[in-house]
C-alpha cells in the first residue's frame, strides 16, 4: 500500500476540478509553503515538492487519466515522470508559472536551476518488451569536467568570489527612489570568477561528452514510450542539479502478434472440414505454441480468446488477453472425387444435386445466364 497522499487530497480539490481551480489550488498551497517563506520550517520545503508533485500530475491530462485509474500505481508506467529530485527541481520545471504566482522569476535568488535535459532512442525486440530487459543505452551529454571537478579553475587553483558583487550575482543601482538589481557584468551572475581557467574545458567546468549506461525497461512497454533517468541529463551550469535523461523505446514488431492495449491478436486459419466437424489447431503464443479446441460449426470470424496470454500490465497488476480470430479455408481447387462428395452433401442438407452441378459449371451463383 503506497504511503503517498491522495493527490486530490494534497491540493484540496474534488475529483471534478477544472484546469483553473486547480492551478488556483496550487499556487494557495505553494505560496503558503513556500521555502523562503518558511526558512525554519523543514517540513514545508517537502509540502511545497508534494503540491507541485501532485499539480504536475493532475494538471496534466494523460497523466491525470492514469492516475484516476491506477492511483499512484500509475508512477511506475514508463514516461509518467512525477516527482522532483529537489525544491530546486520544482523552481525550473514551474519556472514560467512562479513568476504569475511570485512575481519573480525562475528561480529563488542564489538557488542554481536545473541542467537541461537530453532525448535518446533504444530499439528493442517485441519479446523484450513483452517481458522486460536491461539495455545499453548510448548518448551524448554536457558533463562534469573531469579535470577541474567542475570547477572551471586549472589545477592548483579554485574560483573566486567576485568583488563586484561580492559573490551575490547581482548589482544593485540607485534610481532617484528606486532600487534597480541586475546581473553582475563582470562574474555574469555567478557570483564567482575564474583567474586561471581549466584548460580541458576552458574555464566552463563542462565538457561534451558520450555515455553509456545499462537502463532497466520494464516488462509491458510498448512502441513510443519514454524513460526517464534522473540526473543523466545535461549539468548545470551553475551548479544545480543535473537534468533528465528521456530513453524513447522503438519496439519491433513481432510478425505473429497485433498488439492493442495489453492484448494480443492473432490469425488463425483452419480448414473448412474442422470448422464443419470440429478439431484441433496451434497458435503461438508468448510461452510457445498452444493447443486449442475448435468446436464443431465453427463460423469465419468467430474468436476464441486465452486469459492471461497477453502482454503484462504495467502497473503489476494481471496480464491482457490473446485474441485468436478464426478464418476458415475454402480451397479453390477441387479433385473429381471432391466435387463429388460436395454434391453428395449439398444434396444431404437439402439442395438439390442438379442446381449444385450447375453451379459448379457456370462458376457458382454468378455465373452467366443462359440466352432464350
Amino acid at each position: 500500500m503506497s504511503s503517498k497522499r491522495d493527490y486530490y487530497e494534497v491540493l484540496d480539490v474534488s475529483h471534478e476540478v477544472d484546469d483553473a481551480e486547480l492551478k488556483k489550488a496550487y499556487r494557495k498551497l505553494a505560496f503558503e509553503f513556500h521555502p523562503d517563506r518558511n526558512p525554519d520550517d523543514p517540513s514545508a520545503s517537502e509540502k511545497f515538492k508534494e503540491a507541485a508533485e501532485a499539480y504536475q500530475v493532475l494538471s496534466d491530462r494523460d497523466k491525470r487519466a492514469m492516475y484516476d485509474r491506477y492511483g499512484h500505481a500509475a508512477e511506475r508506467q514508463p514516461g509518467f515522470g512525477a516527482g522532483f529530485t529537489d525544491v530546486d527541481d520544482v523552481f525550473s520545471t514551474f519556472g514560467d508559472i512562479f513568476g504569475d504566482f511570485f512575481g519573480f522569476g525562475e528561480r529563488r535568488h542564489g538557488h542554481p536551476s536545473r541542467g537541461g535535459d537530453v532525448e535518446t532512442s533504444v530499439e528493442i525486440a517485441f519479446e523484450e518488451a513483452v517481458r522486460g530487459v536491461k539495455k545499453q543505452v548510448r548518448f551524448a551529454r554536457r558533463a562534469l569536467c573531469d579535470a577541474c571537478g567542475g570547477s572551471g579553475a586549472a589545477r592548483g587553483t579554485r574560483r573566486e568570489s567576485c568583488g563586484a558583487c561580492r559573490g551575490r550575482g547581482q548589482v544593485t543601482h540607485t534610481r532617484g527612489f528606486f532600487m534597480i538589481s541586475t546581473t553582475c557584468p563582470t562574474c555574469r551572475g555567478q557570483g564567482q570568477i575564474v583567474r586561471e581557467p581549466c584548460p580541458a574545458c576552458r574555464g566552463k567546468g563542462a565538457v561534451d561528452r558520450e555515455e553509456t549506461i545499462e537502463v532497466a525497461i520494464p516488462a509491458g512497454v510498448d512502441d513510443g514510450q519514454t524513460l526517464r533517468v534522473s540526473g543523466r541529463g545535461q549539468v548545470s551550469p551553475r551548479g544545480g542539479a543535473a537534468g533528465h535523461l528521456f530513453v524513447v523505446l522503438r519496439v519491433r514488431p513481432d510478425p505473429r502478434f497485433v498488439r492493442r492495449g495489453v492484448d494480443l491478436h492473432v490469425d488463425a486459419s483452419i480448414a473448412f472440414t474442422t470448422a464443419a466437424l470440429g478439431g484441433e489447431i496451434t497458435v503461438p503464443t508468448l510461452e510457445g505454441d498452444a493447443t486449442i479446441e475448435i468446436e464443431p460449426g465453427t463460423q469465419s470470424g468467430q474468436t476464441i480468446v486465452l486469459r492471461g496470454a497477453g502482454v503484462p500490465r504495467l502497473d503489476g497488476y494481471g496480464q491482457g488477453d490473446e485474441i485468436v480470430a478464426l478464418r476458415v479455408l475454402v480451397p479453390k481447387k477441387l479433385s473429381a472425387r471432391e466435387k463429388e462428395l460436395l454434391r453428395e452433401l449439398a444434396a444431404e442438407s437439402g439442395e438439390p444435386p442438379a442446381v449444385a452441378a450447375k453451379r459448379q459449371e457456370r462458376g457458382g451463383f454468378f455465373g452467366k445466364r443462359r440466352k432464350s
